[in-house]
């Protein structure tokens, strides 16, 4: 299983404590995992904190992002954390021990991304349309929050225990072939969207209806060679529609 988590990618959004990415740095060098990604911290100092003991390394070699879709772009799996009370979820969401099975069965094919929101307020709406799916630590409803760093220790344990056989079914390509990466369903994602709102179907800056198309896509579990076609469909026909409106003028 330490092979396979060189596919694992854990990604922190918008996290509001310094201290925090060191206990999530922390927790990632217990369990073997090196691949620390950071979106948007609020605090431009965190490589410098405390808390990431014996992590001091992982910690200085995270990368930073400025959003969310660059920072899963090469994963193939993207699976979001949540709470999952008082929100109106859009995904489907799996208990801990269930998405462990499946995110171990991903991780011997490609990158896979797991998501941690803000201490506060959790992952946002537009960071959760870029999942495929969601997954839950079962805590007592009367406390379902977690420290960060105690929430990415417990998901990684999850990820490590039990036996190294252990599968489960998961997304992947439709004809068996390689599932897209992230970067690749965007793609496809920005290209409907653009035609969407050029032939009126969505309106300018209509910020829930691209989180809807997002979600969409994603849930169509494309490979590769499918998301690469269907990006190719639909910019010749925006190409065509274009044309027709020109000379129509």
């Amino acid at each position: 299983m330490t092979s396979d988590l060189e596919n694992l990618r854990v990604v922190l959004v918008a996290t509001r404590n310094p201290l925090n990415i060191g206990a999530a740095a922390r927790a990632m060098s217990n369990f073997g995992v090196r691949r620390l990604r950071v979106v948007n911290p609020y605090e431009p100092a965190f490589r410098e904190a405390r808390s990431a003991v014996g992590a001091a390394e992982l910690l200085a070699k995270a990368e930073q992002y400025e959003s969310v879709g660059e920072a899963v772009a090469d994963c193939k799996l993207v699976v979001g954390t949540t709470v999952a009370n008082r929100r109106d979820l859009q995904h489907r969401v799996q208990r801990l021990d269930v998405a462990g099975r499946a995110l171990k069965k991903q991780l011997k094919s490609g990158p896979v991304a797991l998501l941690f929101g803000s201490e506060r307020f959790g992952l946002s709406n537009e960071g959760m349309s870029h999942c495929h799916w969601m997954m839950r630590i079962p805590t007592r409803e009367e406390h379902g929050s977690m420290n960060l760093g105690q929430a990415v220790a417990v998901c990684l344990y999850e990820l490590v225990r039990g036996p190294k056989g252990a599968t489960a079914r998961t997304a992947v390509g439709k004809t068996g072939n390689s599932a897209a990466s992230s970067g690749d369903v965007e793609r496809l994602t920005q290209t409907l969207l653009q035609v969407l709102h050029d032939s009126g179907y969505i309106k300018p800056r209509a910020v829930a209806a691209e989180e809807k198309l997002r979600r969409l896509v994603r849930r169509l579990a494309l490979n590769g060679n499918d998301a690469e076609v269907l990006v190719g469909m639909v910019r010749q026909i925006a190409w065509k529609i274009g044309s027709k409106q020109k000379y129509a003028g």
